[in-house]
């Protein structure tokens, strides 16, 4: 069963843009399991294939990073972003309104 949930949650993370972010919510419910945004951060978590399944894109409904990014350490995830181009709020969130995705 969680094998299902988590290749659920890998196949709507693969969708998202180069330079663009969604929230664990947004991708919670892209792959049916609307309200739950923590099991999407085990899965990344899990993440099988780190290169491929683009785990670094997904951020808090607020635009924050992950505390620790589990692929290299504190500042991994915003590098990897900012190599895609994606910017910053001065207070170090993703700028929202340039970055998210909603599945267009």
């Amino acid at each position: 069963m969680k094998e299902n949930i988590f290749s659920k949650i890998y196949d709507a993370v693969l969708k998202i843009p180069e330079g663009k972010v969604a929230t664990y919510g947004f991708i919670a419910a892209l792959s049916g399991n609307p309200r739950r945004a923590q099991i999407v951060g085990y899965a990344l978590h899990a993440n099988p294939e780190p290169i491929k399944i683009p785990c670094h894109r997904v951020v808090n409904r607020e635009g924050r990073l992950a505390p620790a990014f589990v692929f290299g350490g504190e500042n991994a995830q915003r590098e990897l972003l900012e190599r895609e181009g994606v910017t910053f709020l001065e207070d170090g969130r993703v700028d929202l309104e340039k970055h998210l995705w909603l599945g267009e």
